[in-house]
């Protein structure tokens, strides 16, 4: 069983906190994915792991042994890196078996495990090709084939799709699922790309500033973020947020109010701030109200930037009068972003009224950014439905 727990760990170079007081627990045969933005500590937090980089604080444990002082050859795990590093005068057999015959494995045991990685990653055939003889997907093939002729207790991968083009990376997302299926080995993924994670992982770690903020399946990480660095990174596009002051009747914006009831929730007062989060598939135009479970009452909107996606349309509305600033453009302080179907009516500058679905509607703490709920409750005798748009407070 190769279970895998960091414990309080914590790497520090001089005065900057690289990975702070990690705490991660990942199950046999799990896959794991650190997310997270550049230098949020994630590919640190993997080189610990892989014996590169020793930990300032706490331990390290791969199955029943704690190998925080190990060096890498000693811990069972193999790695395949963003740079594939394969060697350009070696062919692909003598790529892949390299480390065995490092290690003095005979050569019968030595074909048999390349003859197997070969068959796992479908490159028979071409054991006598060089490396430049390849296309960038059967590269990355060879480099995790030679990760798994060392039959390790993990595999670590530090994005190793980063360097493939868009279509590419798609197709070997999935042999990356068929692979973990086939070998049911743990693994740990490293990327900064979202759609990596949520469609390759069992659990996500989501990283930032070296801190652990959510580890969580990725539907999960979506529905229910922990707080909103969680739901401005998961999601692409990502989520809306807008400011609000908490009331006696609901939460009040400077665009828009919505009826809610605080009472369930002790760490909610009057005229506390919070963050409303709505992602763009839960904004709807206020003609599509009856497909909406719970919607809000109507806002009201200019449209923006219209952007086809084949089978969505993206559309960007301007809350409030005007057109916007390139300041408020940058913080999205006055937006919404609604995604809704190709054949909608929907043109640039027009006036339009939308509602939220106050089931998907998420509150956040302004000061502390963690998640009070995921999704408004109508105070009792209060009418939370759509009706006349609300007037924004100019």
């Amino acid at each position: 069983m190769t279970r895998l727990k960091l414990e309080h760990v914590t790497k520090r170079y001089d005065d900057v906190v690289a990975v702070d007081d990690m705490n991660l627990d990942i199950a046999d045969g799990e896959f794991v994915t650190l997310v997270g933005p550049s230098g949020c500590g994630k590919s640190t937090t993997m080189e610990t792991i892989a014996g590169l980089t020793t930990p300032t604080e706490g331990t390290i444990t791969i199955g029943d042994r704690e190998v925080t002082d190990l060096p890498p050859k000693d811990r069972g795990v193999a790695m395949v890196f963003q740079n594939i590093a394969l060697f350009p005068h070696m062919d692909v057999y003598d790529n892949i078996s390299f480390g065995l015959r490092l290690r003095d494995f005979d050569t019968e045991e030595v074909d048999r495990r390349v003859e197997n990685a070969t068959e796992i990653v479908q490159m028979e055939g071409m054991l006598d090709r060089d490396p430049d003889e390849l296309s960038g997907g059967q590269r990355q093939r060879v480099a995790i084939a030679r990760a798994i002729v060392r039959e390790p207790d993990a595999f670590l991968m530090d994005e190793p799709l980063a360097n493939l083009d868009a279509k590419l990376r798609v197709h070997m997302r999935t042999e990356l699922q068929r692979l973990h299926k086939q070998l049911d080995t743990t693994i740990i993924y490293v990327t900064h790309d979202q759609a990596e994670a949520m469609t390759m992982s069992d659990r996500i770690a989501v990283i930032d500033g070296g801190q652990l903020q959510q580890i969580d399946p990725p539907l999960t990480c979506y529905n229910q973020p922990a707080n909103l660095f969680v739901a401005g990174f998961i999601g692409s596009p990502s989520m809306n947020f807008v400011e609000a002051t908490v009331t006696e009747s609901g939460l009040e914006s400077s665009y828009f109010d919505l009826a809610f009831d605080p009472a369930p929730f002790d760490s909610v007062c009057v005229e506390d701030d919070v963050t409303v989060g709505v992602r763009p598939e839960d904004v709807y135009p206020v003609t599509d109200v009856e497909s909406v479970p719970n919607p809000s009452r109507a806002i009201e909107a200019t449209t923006d930037v219209l952007e086809p996606m084949g089978d969505e349309i993206f559309t960007y509305l301007l809350l409030g009068e005007g057109k916007t600033s390139m300041a408020q453009e940058a913080t999205k302080t006055d937006q919404l972003l609604m995604s809704n179907d190709p054949n909608a009516d929907i043109r640039e500058d027009q006036e339009i009224d939308v509602v939220l679905d106050r089931h998907k509607v998420h509150l956040f703490d302004t000061a502390s950014g963690e998640a009070i709920t995921h999704g408004i409750v109508t105070p009792p005798g209060t009418d939370g439905a759509a009706g006349s748009p609300v007037e924004t407070n100019d």
